[in-house]
């Protein structure tokens, strides 16, 4: 008797499966956007992505706090797999060049602009799973308590430590003044 051993499939070579009508041009990312050109924002939130938070998650907490809505840091599958196999994956290909290097620089410029593009995919996945499992409303005391429950709730781990409190705490700040305009679900 002869046994068979089973071959579990390279899911790194099996393409993703998208939605067809998904929307890269949505609220969120118009959000994003606009909240990335505010001061501290975008060093605040890279720092966070270098201890291993995701942006994403942070912009999609940020942007539920402001529509009143709370951020239960659960996550569709398949924004996450489209984070780990390529917007992960473009990162990790950027940051491994030289940079430093004049002859390298096309390249990383090429690839960051890959990155963005994937970025903008990811929240548009993110968008749609928001849209489709539409959080009610927040049964909080106040906008300002909100922001740092949904910021938390974005951390990669149940505990933020004191490094990540003080970059959230400047990212709370500037959601608290956020100019009101087109970040409603």
């Amino acid at each position: 008797m002869s046994v068979r051993s089973a071959t579990i499939p390279d899911l790194s070579t099996v393409p993703l499966e998208l939605p067809a009508d998904l929307e890269p041009e949505n609220p969120l990312w118009r959000f994003a956007l606009t909240f990335w050109t505010l001061p501290d924002v975008q060093d605040s939130c890279l720092a966070l992505q270098n201890q291993g938070w995701s942006v994403t998650r942070i912009l999609c907490a940020a942007w539920l706090a402001l529509s009143g809505r709370a951020f239960t840091g659960v996550e569709d599958a398949t924004v996450t797999e489209w984070r780990d196999r390529v917007t992960g994956a473009l990162r990790s290909a950027r940051k491994s060049l030289p940079s430093r290097t004049e002859n390298y620089q096309k390249l990383r410029t090429g690839i960051a602009g890959l990155e963005l593009e994937a970025e903008q995919i990811e929240l548009a996945l993110s968008w749609r799973t928001l849209m489709t499992n539409n959080p009610e409303q927040a049964d909080m005391q106040g906008r300002d308590t909100l922001i740092t429950t949904n910021l938390v709730a974005a951390a990669p781990t149940s505990s933020v430590d004191d490094r990540a409190s003080a970059l959230l705490n400047t990212l709370a700040t500037t959601l608290a003044d956020f100019p009101k305009g087109d970040h409603q679900p």
